[in-house]
């Protein structure tokens, strides 16, 4: 049976790979999104009689809530991602990813199911042994990752709920970013043939963003053992450093060189190996390895070059 599923900023990174599966999978799915990038990810799936789009802001309640009460299932992916983008606009930040959730929350039946993501980057640098499960102490540092340990915990209190620690994502998507690490280090493998490293002996947890949407759809198909639980989201085998990442997209670029500087610090302080064991007990299993999203990344980046303030 399909459900009515809103996505919000169903149009962005995660949203434009996830929302195609949703449909896929015979579910009805609206999606509200501001498009504050211009972006028209979605295009390809406006021919499906089950999608509907609303160009609107999830912190306007007369705009999100008569969009809510008609679903079965919230996927509250609308957010501003990531350290550098909170700092920059810490009031929509804010705003966005906690307010607004926080008042979606407030407006939902004890029935309608919330699936939402969350970030493992709370972690900060784990316990003595770097080692993270869902039980792992949460030290948040930059703005981002605070908001999002905060909504979860406001998330969790409601009867119907699911979180998602979501490892760092990588992966071609519709909607694309290149500021995530391996698609960024992929990027400058291809185009620069260099990377200028910092913290270089820092691990940190992977997942490819179709895998991230398939998370999603396991969650949904398997609420009834997953309902009220935390789950990390990642790559077991892909625990690995600033450094080893570059040694694998070397493995695919070979004239991609890297070298280590102190020039820079992570305001996540990421650095930890983070255990995907309990979701991987419910039956969920990633797909796409680390070196298969590299190659997907290398000829996704022979389509896209960022040149809008260069000279060539």
């Amino acid at each position: 049976m399909g459900y009515n599923i809103l996505v919000t900023g169903g149009a962005g990174y995660l949203g434009s790979t996830m929302v195609p599966e949703l449909l896929a999978k015979g579910h009805k799915v609206t999606v509200i999104d501001n498009f504050m990038w211009r972006q028209n990810s979605l295009a390809h799936v406006c021919n499906n009689p089950n999608f509907e789009v609303v160009r609107g802001d999830v912190r306007i309640e007369n705009e999100v809530l008569p969009l809510v009460k008609k679903a079965d299932i919230i996927i509250p992916l609308a957010a501003y991602v990531g350290a550098p983008l909170c700092a920059q606009d810490p009031v929509g930040a804010s705003s966005t990813n906690h307010d607004a959730i926080v008042m979606m929350l407030k407006h939902l039946s004890k029935h309608q199911r919330i699936l939402m993501p969350t970030t493992n980057s709370a972690y900060g640098s784990g316990d003595e042994n770097n080692f993270c499960t869902e039980e792992s102490p949460l030290y948040p540092m930059s703005l981002y990752a605070i908001e999002k340990v905060k909504v979860e915990k406001e998330l969790m209190q409601h009867p119907s709920a699911i979180s998602f620690r979501l490892a760092t994502v990588f992966g071609m998507s519709p909607r694309m970013r290149i500021d995530l690490l391996v698609n960024d280090f992929t990027y400058r493998a291809v185009h620069d043939r260099f990377v200028v490293l910092f913290e270089s002996s820092f691990k940190r947890n992977y997942i490819h963003v179709r895998d991230i949407a398939r998370a999603f759809i396991h969650g949904i198909e398997n609420y009834e053992k997953m309902n009220g639980q935390i789950y990390n989201v990642g790559l077991s085998e892909a625990n690995v450093s600033k450094k080893e990442l570059c040694e694998t997209i070397k493995k695919q670029v070979p004239d991609f060189t890297f070298i280590d500087a102190p020039i820079g610090k992570d305001p996540d302080q990421r650095n930890y190996i983070v255990s995907n064991e309990k979701i991987e007990a419910t039956g969920y299993r990633p797909q796409v390895s680390l070196d298969a999203g590299i190659r997907e990344l290398i000829k996704g980046f022979a389509m896209i070059r960022n040149t809008r303030f260069g000279n060539v």
